[in-house]
């Protein structure tokens, strides 16, 4: 014993700490952080192998992949692209945009998860802000936010929820209603709503990193000379491809030599990669014009070039592979079959050759791509990740069909006739019978690095809990704020708060419920409302871009920086507390 730890304390103390110092300084996948965490409990001797990778049966972890599957239902139905076209008009204001986009969002977010909302909504968002002339990034930040407020309201909407009502379940045999946080969420949600639109000058007019492609007049482009070009051997000014429109020539790349671009008369030759400075659409009009490609290597007829391929944006995914390495030397465009064409970071294009620039998370590349891609978007969630998906929904029968199973889902958990695991599993079941997917489409849907990641975080929450860490931390709160259970509360729930920020809020959420459960057992009173306080924190991951997916996921396309999510971020965190804890104090 020291300090009143034993061995198997000090080990689970370490590994946390040592988890918290990996997930913050280095770029380690969150799923192998996790797994590391666990073997080291399992070598340890903290937990047999049996105890140590139960947190893949546990019902929330379960419970999250089946509700994945059913989304994915609703997604290649077209229900949910249906609603996500059909739910904006043409407000006179930016306030009045902002209730429009936030409200639905908000509701939406009840029922779906809030990295899937944001997905959905950032492609309608980007169109429906250039008909209202505003920037994208006034409205990305709103609607992580709506994202995040809707979440909380029900125990499916997010997956701190999830894991929270899991793992209540599996200490007292009590199933939560699907409802059950609704009251103090719709405080969160109103209080929330208010204080962005209030405070709506502090969001950031960012020039989004994807308008960069079609905009800035700093765009810099590759283009290639093939070998059957018609204007080799005459001069770039005869060729007409020295001052050209919506552009100009930066530089020549010659046998991976830097020509002088500033001399009109140099010759052109085959194999020449073209940089040019300009507007994206106007220079790419050089490929119909004079016969330019873009291409990875050398071309010797047009003809190799697949001319129906087609331009798509993507942005470099927080931890990704990718992160200090250049075009030229990863292997990405040969491995999937893609042609970089440019790339941008925080809204402005990089001053150097694509293929030359060291990568950084956040940056937006434009790719060429085949019609048809020859890989899977979700396989790439380690290097980049796309804007916007292939998928083209047709709306039929089955955008009805796979509506009413996920209403009936939602109903049978509401009204306590099965619990919403054994409902998230018909539904399943009904999704895949109907058609509205496959069982290929279904088991994509799951995000297997999510779902271990989440199981690693519900293992270590139980090792706090049954090392004594969670009753000596509590003790020691006891000690500070006395026997108050709302002062241990909020106390509790500001830390973890501050917490989520830094790690998942599903990871927040399993480490800090053993905490919460055993200080309303220390003060003799219901773990429910301490729970749901707990829900509140877990879900106000708002003022970092790391803080949830959702967050990361506007981070690149909405050029923002770091400090702009604490701007508004740390203010509205504090507001979500304050409402979420005043609304369980006045109902509790």
């Amino acid at each position: 014993m020291f300090l009143g730890f034993d061995f198997y304390a000090w080990v689970t103390i370490v590994t946390l700490v040592t988890v918290f110092g990996i997930l913050l300084f280095t770029k380690l996948p969150t799923d192998f952080v996790f797994m590391g965490a666990v073997s080291v409990l399992y070598f340890s001797g903290v937990f047999t192998a049996q105890e140590a990778f139960s947190g893949f049966s546990s019902p929330p972890v379960v419970l999250t992949a089946a509700l994945m599957v059913v989304v994915a239902g609703l997604k290649y139905t077209g229900v949910l692209q249906w609603i996500t076209k059909h739910v904006f008009g043409v407000p006179k204001s930016y306030a009045g945009a902002l209730v429009r986009m936030m409200l639905p969002v908000t509701a939406f977010s009840f029922f779906l998860n809030n990295t899937t909302i944001t997905t959905l909504f950032m492609g309608i968002i980007r169109f429906w802000s250039k008909k209202l002339g505003i920037s994208p990034s006034k409205f990305y930040l709103p609607l992580m936010y709506a994202a995040l407020l809707g979440g909380a309201c029900t125990i499916i909407g997010t997956s701190s929820n999830i894991v929270i009502a899991g793992l209540y379940y599996e200490e007292t045999g009590k199933v939560m209603n699907i409802f059950t946080p609704l009251v103090p969420g719709l405080f969160c949600v109103i209080a929330g709503l208010l204080f962005v639109i209030a405070v709506r000058r502090w969001i950031p007019d960012r020039e989004s990193s994807e308008d960069a492609f079609e905009h800035v007049s700093d765009y810099i482009a590759e283009l290639l000379v093939p070998s059957d070009n018609p204007y080799i051997g005459k001069t770039i000014r005869d060729a007409g491809l020295y001052h050209v429109k919506g552009g100009t020539l930066i530089e020549i790349v010659r046998y991976d030599r830097i020509e002088d671009p500033s001399d009109p008369n140099a010759f052109i030759l085959g194999g020449d990669r073209l940089i040019y400075s300009g507007q994206v659409d106007e220079i790419l009009e050089l490929k119909k014009t004079h016969g330019l490609v873009t291409a990875n290597h050398h071309v010797f007829k047009k003809s190799e070039v697949d001319t129906s391929r087609r331009l798509r944006t993507a942005y470099v995914t927080y931890g990704s592979q990718l992160i200090g390495t250049t075009f030229n030397d990863n292997g990405f465009e040969m491995q999937y079959g893609v042609t970089l064409v440019a790339v941008a970071h925080g809204g402005k294009l990089n001053p150097t050759t694509p293929h030359k620039y060291v990568l950084t998370a956040g940056d937006t590349l434009l790719f060429e791509c085949p019609r048809r891609t020859r890989f899977n978007e979700k396989s790439l969630s380690s290097k980049v990740q796309f804007y916007y998906s292939d998928d083209v929904a047709n709306y039929d029968s089955h955008t009805v069909i796979s509506s009413v199973i996920m209403g009936v889902m939602i109903i049978l958990s509401a009204l306590d006739i099965l619990p919403i695991l054994q409902s998230a599993i018909l539904a399943i079941l009904a999704m895949v019978v109907t058609r509205c997917c496959t069982i290929s489409q279904a088991m994509d849907s799951i995000r297997y690095k999510t779902i271990i990641s989440l199981a690693g975080s519900v293992v270590l929450g139980k090792a706090i809990q049954e090392t004594g860490i969670a009753e000596r931390l509590v003790t020691a709160i006891l000690g500070v704020c006395g026997h108050s259970p709302f002062i241990m509360m909020a106390a509790i729930c500001l830390v973890a708060a501050f917490i989520t920020q830094l790690i998942s809020n599903a990871a927040a959420a399993a480490i800090f419920f053993p905490v919460m459960f055993h200080a309303a057992n220390e003060v003799g009173h219901d773990p429910m409302p301490f729970l749901i306080a707990l829900m509140i924190a877990a879900n106000a991951a708002c003022a970092t871009p790391i803080g949830s997916p959702s967050n990361m996921l506007v981070y690149g396309p909405g050029g923002y920086r770091f400090a702009d999510f604490l701007r508004t971020g740390i203010p509205l965190m504090m507001v979500i507390l304050i409402a979420g804890l005043f609304a369980v104090y006045v109902l509790y």
